[in-house]
Parts: C-alpha cells; sequence; structure tokens
C-alpha cells in the first residue's frame, strides 16, 4: 500500500500509525549532519543534454555553497533521480519523498511530466523547484493556486522576446513567412505568439507555410522541401531538441536559407551543435535566461562558465542557470525562515518564505512572484559567425526582464498579449 504524507497523517489520527509505517518514527537526524535534496532531470533520450546541462550545474552550485558552510549551517547531499514518462517520473519523486526523505526536489523539463509531478507534490506537502518546464496546459494554468510548487518562467517568453526583435531587426525585410515547429503545445503557441505579435506591430506578411514535424524527428527533408517550394523571406521555429541543428544543416545544404531571414527562439539549448559551418549569419538566437558569453557577466557567471567549459569542452546553456537559480531561491528560502523561526523549518515555512526574495543566478538576479512562477532576465539578439568558437555567439545582446514577457498572475496569455506594454 502506498502511505502518503495525508494518508499517514489519518492513520495517525486513528492511532494505528505506528503498525502501518514504524520506520517513520525513527530518531530525526540531527541537524549537524547533511539533509537531502532530490534532482529529478532527463539523461536521455532528445532532452537528455539539457538535463545533463542542469545536473552538471547544480552539483557546481552544491560543491560551492557546501564550501561556504552549506543552507542556514547544514551542508547537504544530492539526490539525482531520471525524468523519463509522467508515470515512471512520479513513482521516482515519490521515492525521493518518501524512502529518500529529502528535504524539497529540484528539477523537470518535459511540461507533460511537469504537469503529472506537480499535482502529486501538492498531495504529498513536499516542496517542488522546477526547472523548466510549466504546470500548464498550453498556455492555461491548471494549478494557479499551488502552495508547494515552485514554476519556472512562463514557456512562451522567448517566442515573445524573439517575435519582439524580428519586428525591431527585420521589419521592413520580409513579407513571406513560414513556420516550421515541433507538433505539440509549447510549438503551436509560440508559433501563435509569434503571428499575433507580428499582426499588434503592424507588420504585413503573408503565411506561405506551416510544417509541424513530431518531436525527434530527424529526417526533415520533406519538411525542408515543401518550405523551400514557399519561397519565404522569413522562417521562424521553436525547435529546441536534436532536430533543431539536423534542421539547420539539412536546410543549409539545400540553400533553404539563402537571402532569407531566421527566427530561433530556443536556438541557446543546441547552442554547442549548430555549427558554424552551417548557420547563416544574422539569426535572431534565444539564450532564454543564460548567455554563456556576456561581456558584462557577474563574477559568478564568469567562474561557472570557466569550470565548465573547462571541464566539459562545451558552453553551458539557459538549463545551467535554471538549475542553479532553483537551488539558490531554495537556500535563500530556508536561510530566511530559519531566521524567523529559530529552528529548521518547515516545508511550509520554506514555501512562504520564497516568494519575493531575489537572488543572483548565473544569468542575473531573479526571484519568485506570490503566485510562485519565477522573473528571470531574458537575452537574445542577431548572431553572428566571427568569433572564437565553432558555433555562433551574439552581435548585439538584447536583454528583457521576464515581466516584460510573461502575463501577469491570473491573467489569460491570449488577451494580455493583445494589449501587454512591450520593451519594442
Amino acid at each position: 500500500m502506498r502511505l502518503t504524507r495525508r494518508a499517514f497523517s489519518k492513520l495517525a489520527g486513528a492511532g494505528v500509525a505506528a503498525a502501518a509505517a514504524p520506520q517513520l518514527f525513527a530518531p530525526a537526524i540531527a541537524q549537524d549532519k547533511p539533509f537531502k535534496i532530490g534532482i529529478i532531470a532527463p539523461r536521455s533520450g532528445v532532452a537528455g543534454t539539457a538535463g545533463e546541462c542542469g545536473i552538471r550545474a547544480v552539483q557546481w552550485a552544491a560543491d560551492r555553497m557546501n564550501k561556504e558552510g552549506g543552507i542556514a549551517g547544514r551542508k547537504f547531499e544530492l539526490v539525482i533521480e531520471e525524468e523519463t514518462n509522467p508515470k515512471d517520473t512520479i513513482e521516482r519523486f515519490r521515492r525521493l519523498v518518501l524512502q529518500e526523505k529529502v528535504e524539497s526536489v529540484h528539477g523537470l523539463i518535459s511540461t507533460g511530466v511537469s504537469l503529472g509531478v506537480a499535482p502529486v507534490a501538492e498531495e504529498e506537502q513536499s516542496l517542488l523547484v522546477m526547472w523548466d518546464g510549466t504546470t500548464q496546459d498550453g498556455v492555461k494554468e491548471v494549478m494557479p493556486k499551488s502552495r508547494y510548487v515552485f514554476r519556472s518562467t512562463d514557456n512562451e517568453c522567448e517566442a515573445v522576446m524573439a517575435s519582439l526583435l524580428a519586428v525591431k531587426h527585420f521589419k521592413g525585410k520580409f513579407k513571406r513567412v513560414a513556420g516550421i515547429n515541433p507538433d505539440y503545445s509549447y510549438g503551436r503557441n509560440n508559433w501563435e505568439a509569434f503571428r499575433q505579435i507580428l499582426a499588434r506591430y503592424g507588420v504585413e506578411a503573408e503565411f506561405v507555410a506551416e510544417q509541424w514535424p513530431k518531436v525527434g524527428t530527424l529526417d526533415l527533408t520533406s519538411h525542408i522541401a515543401a518550405l523551400k517550394a514557399a519561397k519565404p523571406d522569413l522562417i521562424f521555429s521553436s525547435m529546441l531538441f536534436a532536430d533543431l541543428p539536423v534542421f539547420m544543416k539539412q536546410g543549409a545544404a539545400a540553400g533553404l536559407f539563402d537571402g532569407v531571414k531566421v527566427v530561433l527562439p530556443a536556438a541557446g539549448w543546441q547552442l554547442n551543435q549548430l555549427k558554424k559551418e552551417f548557420m547563416p549569419e544574422g539569426v535572431i538566437f534565444g539564450h532564454n535566461t543564460l548567455y554563456f558569453d556576456h561581456p558584462q557577466a557577474s563574477p559568478l557567471q564568469k567562474a561557472f562558465v570557466q569550470d565548465y567549459m573547462d571541464r566539459y569542452k562545451e558552453a553551458p546553456h539557459w538549463e545551467a542557470d535554471r538549475a542553479y537559480f532553483a537551488l539558490a531561491s531554495y537556500k535563500a528560502g530556508v536561510e530566511a525562515a530559519q531566521k524567523a523561526a529559530k529552528k529548521w523549518p518547515t516545508p511550509d515555512m520554506v514555501a512562504e518564505a520564497m516568494p519575493g526574495l531575489e537572488v543572483e543566478s548565473l544569468g542575473g538576479k531573479g526571484r519568485f512572484r506570490k503566485d510562485k512562477i519565477a522573473e528571470q532576465v531574458f537575452y537574445q539578439g542577431p548572431s553572428t559567425n566571427t568569433n572564437k568558437y565553432d558555433f555562433p555567439t551574439l552581435a548585439s545582446i538584447d536583454t528583457f526582464q521576464a515581466e516584460q514577457l510573461q502575463k501577469p498572475p491570473g491573467a489569460d496569455f491570449w488577451e494580455w498579449i493583445k494589449t501587454a506594454k512591450m520593451p519594442v
């Protein structure tokens, strides 16, 4: 029988908890001993490289924090589980909470998985601080008043920013627009946001082609042929898995990008695989919340990027920042709650303390709103191949705050996008 915390409370009231779960009456771990934080992230499949980048960053952060005294004077250990399908990931989440007795769980990248895990976190009354994904069905909230679940910035932020930059940098330079986007809610929402922002800014464009490859499709020749036949002046694509480098390489070989503007709001996830040999100049290139080569980077970012590149021989992307931000925010919440209560805080105390606390993350300062949705800094801009790397960097950097890119608490995304005050 699976025993949740809520079920345990009921058993305790009935006087049978000791028989049902005697292991829960073991002496509490002394507070001078390390506590545990659970990590759930993909390590294989289409999101495996993203998950590994986040895991590397949180391990780096944990080592750094523990050397400086840990969290509220206690050192901690990471217990890592893999994110796969919703069913198996939910079971791993429960194992972390009920068997490993972690104080909180961080991670999750897939929206579909987070939609399954987040309600379980609320049921178990366990803190869940998400790296990415979102507990939204498309852009409709399904958990508008979570108590224990802290969510990433809206998935559509990078699409809104890329659309605004397409207006800023390309307005008047294109008339025929095509899109190739992954065939699930993220891709469809990004494409629709792009279309609506162009219309809002009075950009007259003819939409000549839409292609919807399934996630993970690596033979894109038929999609590329259809796009080329449509003769677009601009191509928008929110692909972000291993299919994006394949698309760019196959498209370049077919001459798809000759004289064509390209907008890639989520390209940063595949930064190291997007080689200069097939990447055109001047792509609107999204780095989300971490641009590794920022000339005004903080000392924290510089130290992390140098260590990361020295060790792994590649550049980190935004999942590193999301993992660091989750841990830094949790640390700030624990320490604020511990200071107020004069004792090691409960999950409820930490959940109350975290919103509004500003922390320094790898990509800049960030915080969680009162509704437990993150606000961070976003980076994009036109790309250049003139650099010391074998992949593009940014020729110029546009920097937006998340509050400029995502709907406020309780708002409908599609209504907000029609009237929001935007930075371009």
